[in-house]
């Protein structure tokens, strides 16, 4: 009968929850009104970008504290370190095949379109395009090193999310070598969680500023003369995006975890609609982190998926590099043979986990793995640098696609999903808590590890 008790907990707070409607619709109103200014007064447009900026700071502040919080809970709450471990190996090993997988299909898509034949490059645009290569991309032992803080607190100073979920691991086994004495410590994380997530509800109602400002500043920059002469590059990135998600991953999503991903991404909605008017993915990881959770997927599996997800399982990027770079060896008339195409994009699949957490990191991570693979093709990145922000919401809305349903199926493969639980979530018996992002009924469960065993973690 206890199950009952959500159902009844959830059911209380249904009034608060309603004002959070009117402010989703009021960022699809700022988006409308972005798009209009950005092409009536495109330079008044660009002009309100830091609004934009701003409001993805503010989110981007609360990501290390939830990420700590979330791995540090889930860890403390589970009795045996090698479980911990097993969703790791098999998170890392999926985000790599399904890059593989991502990376295929638009090499298929990108030989059948050829976007870029008949393209004339200019001067202009290969100094613009050379001013690309970022110099933050790190090679692969010194990306690796980087993930280690210089302190045990600038791991959330760097807006580094890979030295955040170090330091979350070493705390998180440490408090679980500590049995019963770490508890203290466990309810003292629990209480500063709900402090961050409350204070994220709060964010939010600036959501609609954000979008209003980063759209007027995309459209007003971009204008129409360059959405026109890269339709068919960005239609046919579009729609390679949409059949990787509702094909290949709706396929996995049906087959191994018995949930169809329209459902899935009904729940998600909202992040989605977050990621479309602010183009960064990352603005919408703190609540995907605690839909996840709320969906039934145990808390390892949440806080150790979504994190590394963020920085390894780029399905989207991984498309992009793919489709711009034959795009772009085109437009020069110089087309590559398949026997040429493989090693440059398993070159850019290395290149672009070492750029994890680099800023811009599509664009920037194309034009330096070009520079350092193949030079020649530098040249052209400036032909896709207008249309790049249109380009990136594609991208970002794939990737974050790819870790909500790569985080269910790592939770089904693992057994720490409660299907009994996503079945009432996604039919809308157990509404999510807009006004505070946690399940109250849920959190005594992080106090008591020695009663809960492994199994208690699915209820989470």
């Amino acid at each position: 009968m206890a199950a009952r008790t959500p159902e009844t907990a959830h059911a209380a707070p249904a009034g608060k929850r309603d004002r959070t409607h009117y402010l989703y619709i009021a960022v699809i109103v700022a988006v409308a009104l972005g798009i209009a200014v950005g092409l009536i007064w495109p330079d008044a447009g660009v002009e309100l970008k830091p609004l934009g900026t701003g409001f993805v700071n503010l989110i981007k502040m609360m990501i290390s504290p939830i990420i700590f919080c979330t791995i540090v809970l889930g860890i403390g709450s589970v009795r045996k370190a090698a479980k911990v471990g097993a969703v790791g190996g098999i998170a890392l090993g999926y985000f790599v095949v399904m890059s593989l997988v991502a990376l295929a299909i638009g090499l298929v898509v990108g030989n059948i379109l050829h976007p870029g034949d008949g393209l004339h490059i200019t001067n202009a645009l290969k100094a613009t395009g050379h001013d690309q290569v970022d110099g933050e991309a790190l090679p692969p032992v010194e990306f690796v090193l980087s993930i280690i803080p210089v302190t045990f607190v600038s791991a959330f100073t760097q807006e580094q999310v890979l030295q955040t979920l170090l330091v979350a691991l070493l705390t998180g086994f440490a408090l679980q070598s500590m049995g019963s004495m770490g508890q203290p410590v466990l309810r003292g994380i629990e209480h500063i969680q709900r402090l961050v997530f409350r204070i994220l509800a709060m964010v939010m109602w600036a959501a609609p500023i954000g979008a209003f400002g980063a759209i007027a500043a995309v459209v007003g920059s971009a204008g129409l003369d360059a959405l026109k002469s890269l339709a068919i590059l960005m239609l046919g990135f579009y729609v390679t995006c949409f059949l990787f998600v509702f094909i290949v991953l709706g396929a996995l999503l049906r087959v191994i975890a018995g949930l169809n991903i329209f459902s899935l991404f009904k729940y998600l909605a909202r992040e989605f609609l977050l990621i479309l008017s602010t183009s960064s993915s990352e603005s919408a990881l703190p609540r995907l982190i605690a839909k996840m959770e709320h969906l039934g997927v145990s808390k390892p599996v949440v806080g150790i998926t979504v994190p590394t997800g963020y920085s390894f399982n780029l399905d989207g990027t991984m498309i992009y590099m793919t489709m711009a770079s034959l795009y772009i060896a085109d437009a020069l008339g110089t087309p590559m043979s398949i026997g040429e195409q493989i090693p440059l994009l398993l070159f850019l699949l290395l290149a672009s986990k070492g750029a994890a957490g680099v800023s811009g990191a599509g664009l920037a991570t194309l034009a330096g793995g070009l520079q350092s693979h193949k030079p020649a093709l530098v040249d052209g990145v400036g032909l896709i640098v207008g249309i790049d922000r249109f380009m990136s919401e594609a991208r970002a809305l794939t990737n974050f696609a790819g870790n909500a349903v790569a985080t269910v199926l790592i939770g089904t493969w693992t057994k720490e999903i409660d299907t009994d639980r996503v079945q009432q979530v996604l039919a809308g018996e157990l509404p999510f808590d807009e006004t505070t992002l946690l399940d109250d009924d849920v959190q005594p469960e992080v106090e008591v590890p020695e009663q809960g065993g492994e199994k208690e973690l699915a209820k989470a």
